[in-house]
């Protein structure tokens, strides 16, 4: 698996620190959409629903997906826009890419996961 950076803890939890406010922003961004019947994961608004003569999607999809881009750009992987959950792709000691799992709402970077655990995964810092 390819991984455009391999971040250290330190850079991991300093681009926390800077990214945290547009990770706020993309979930309540996801809500809206949510709201106005449109699904950002089909680009599509809901059955029976539509664009009520604006464009064919919701002006917040425009931000989200900027938002995203510039994640994704950094190397970060969004995992769950509802929940503001991400990933940092970081290698241990042993050689083994991990991730370095973060949830909106926790006060830093406190659990890792192996690629193939998921969320599910997660274990203490203390386990890294």
């Amino acid at each position: 698996m390819e991984f455009k950076h391999l971040f250290t803890l330190e850079e991991a939890q300093l681009m926390l620190h800077e990214i945290r406010p547009r990770l706020e922003r993309l979930a309540d961004l996801k809500q809206t959409c949510d709201h106005k019947g449109y699904d950002v994961y089909r680009h599509q608004y809901f059955g029976g629903m539509g664009p009520n003569g604006q464009k064919a999607f919701p002006l917040e999809m425009e931000e989200l997906v900027e938002i995203l881009t510039d994640f994704n750009d950094k190397g970060i992987e969004v995992k769950d826009l509802d929940k503001g959950l991400i990933d940092f792709p970081y290698r241990r000691a042993n050689g083994e890419v991990v991730y370095l799992c973060y949830l909106l709402g926790e006060p830093a970077i406190v659990a890792w996961h192996r690629i193939d655990d998921g969320f599910r995964g997660r274990q203490s810092l203390s386990m890294l």
